[in-house]
C-alpha cells in the first residue's frame, strides 16, 4: 500500500501526464457474488470510452493501450478479489501501481491529467503503524501491525539487558542476609528486580518510539501495572496515542495479537479525529488558526495555510471532483489529509459543510 509520501510524488510525478485511475469496491460476502466486480468495472470502462469517442480527441488509442497494462494486471485474480478494494493508477507507458487495498473503495473510473487521489485517502490509515506491547516485570513482547501485516520484532526477557547492577547496593545472590544494613535478603532480592523492571520499560520505550514514530498508535497490555507503568515512560504526545487494554496476556498469539490491535486502532484513529476536529472549530470560532467550511478552507489551501486538511467521507462522495482538487492542493503543500469517518464525519458535515483545516499562521504575509 502507498503511504501519503508515495501518494503525493505519485499525484506530483504525474499531473501533467493522462492518467487512467481505477477504484474497485472487491468486498463480496458470498460465492455468487465473486465476479460482480468484474461487471461494475466494466460499465465504468465503457462510460469512458464512450465518452472519450464522443469528444474525438484522439486519445481513444491511449486510453486503449493504458487499460491493457491495468487488466494484465488484474488478470491475476479470476474470481475474487484478494482485499477489500483494489486501485490502479496507469500512464499509456507504464503502470505505475496496482495493488488490493484493505478497506472499500468506491468504484471508479477516470482518464484525466493527474491521477484522482481523494478516494485512496482512506486507505492511509492502514499504513499507520499499531504497535502493540504485552510487558510483565521479566519481559516484553513488541509486536508491528501495519498494512494488513503482523510482525514481533522484539521479545526481550530482562537477562537481555539487566546490565551492570553494582550500582545497586545488594547481591543478585540469595543468601540468608543481605549484607546492606537494615535490609533482609528478600528487601534486597525486590530492589533488584524493582532496578531490572525499570530498564526494561526503558529498553521498552525507545523500541516503541522508534517503531510508532509521529503517527503511530500504542497499545499496551500483560501485566496492568507493568503496562501503565510503561505508558507513562513514553513522551505525552505517544500517551495520547495508546491504549492500556485489560484482557492482555503475555503469552498471546500473532493473530490474537492482530485482531486487539486492529480494533484498536479504529478506535484510536476515531477518537484522534474527534479530537483534531474538536481543536479545529474551537480554533475557527476564537479567530485562531482554524478554518471550516469550503469557501474559508479552499482560500487558506491557495494562500498556503493548511497543515492539516480534514474531509468527510460524504464530502468526497458527494462533491468527487472538487475533493480531489481540494485534496491535491493540501499534497501540494506538504498538508497532512485525514478523512473523518463516523460521528466526526457527521459533525464535519454539519458544522463545517464536510470541510475543515488546521492552519499553520493565521492570516497570509503581508
Amino acid at each position: 500500500m502507498l503511504t501519503q509520501d508515495k501518494l503525493v510524488d505519485l499525484y506530483r510525478n504525474l499531473r501533467e501526464e493522462k492518467v487512467l485511475s481505477i477504484y474497485i469496491d472487491g468486498r463480496a460476502s458470498e460465492f455468487s457474488e465473486r465476479d460482480l466486480w468484474k461487471k461494475r468495472l466494466e460499465r465504468g470502462l465503457a462510460e469512458a470510452r464512450k465518452d472519450l469517442e464522443q469528444r474525438a480527441n484522439g486519445e481513444v488509442q491511449p486510453f486503449a493501450r493504458t487499460l491493457a497494462r491495468v487488466q494484465e494486471k488484474l488478470g491475476e485474480h479470476d474470481a475474487f478479489l484478494p482485499n477489500r478494494g483494489w486501485v490502479s493508477f496507469a500512464t499509456p507507458d507504464k503502470l505505475w501501481y496496482a495493488e488490493p487495498v484493505r478497506v472499500p473503495m468506491p468504484d471508479l473510473v477516470r482518464w484525466e491529467s493527474g491521477i484522482r487521489v481523494a478516494p485512496y485517502v482512506r486507505a492511509l490509515k492502514q499504513g499507520r503503524p499499531v504497535i502493540t506491547v504485552l510487558v510483565d516485570s521479566r519481559r516484553g513482547r513488541v509486536f508491528q501491525y501495519q498494512n494488513g501485516e503482523i510482525a514481533e520484532p522484539v521479545n526481550v526477557v530482562v537477562d537481555d539487558i539487566s546490565g551492570d547492577l553494582s550500582d545497586v547496593n545488594v547481591s543478585k545472590r540469595a543468601t540468608s542476609r543481605s549484607g546492606v544494613r537494615g535490609k533482609t535478603a528478600t528487601d534486597a532480592a525486590q530492589k533488584v528486580l524493582e532496578v531490572e523492571a525499570g530498564r526494561l520499560r526503558k529498553h521498552l520505550a525507545g523500541i516503541v518510539q522508534e517503531l510508532a514514530g509521529t503517527a503511530g498508535f500504542c497499545v499496551m497490555g500483560g501485566n496492568p501495572e507493568a503496562a501503565h507503568a510503561l505508558r507513562d515512560q513514553l513522551p505525552s504526545n505517544l500517551q495520547e496515542r495508546t491504549l492500556v487494554e485489560t484482557g492482555l496476556h503475555l503469552e498471546m498469539s500473532a493473530s490474537e495479537v492482530q485482531s486487539i490491535s486492529e480494533d484498536a486502532a479504529s478506535r484510536l484513529t476515531q477518537s484522534r479525529q474527534e479530537s483534531l476536529l474538536e481543536e479545529v472549530i474551537n480554533l475557527t470560532h476564537s479567530g485562531g488558526k482554524g478554518a471550516l467550511g469550503a469557501e474559508e478552507v479552499e482560500r487558506a489551501l491557495r494562500e498556503g495555510r493548511v497543515e492539516t486538511f480534514l474531509l468527510s467521507r460524504g464530502f468526497i462522495r458527494g462533491n468527487p471532483d472538487y475533493a480531489d482538487h481540494l485534496v491535491g492542493a493540501a499534497f501540494e503543500q506538504h498538508a497532512e489529509v485525514e478523512e473523518l469517518s463516523f460521528d466526526g464525519a457527521e459533525r464535519l458535515d454539519t458544522e463545517g459543510e464536510g470541510v475543515a483545516a488546521r492552519l499553520r499562521f493565521v492570516n497570509p504575509p503581508a
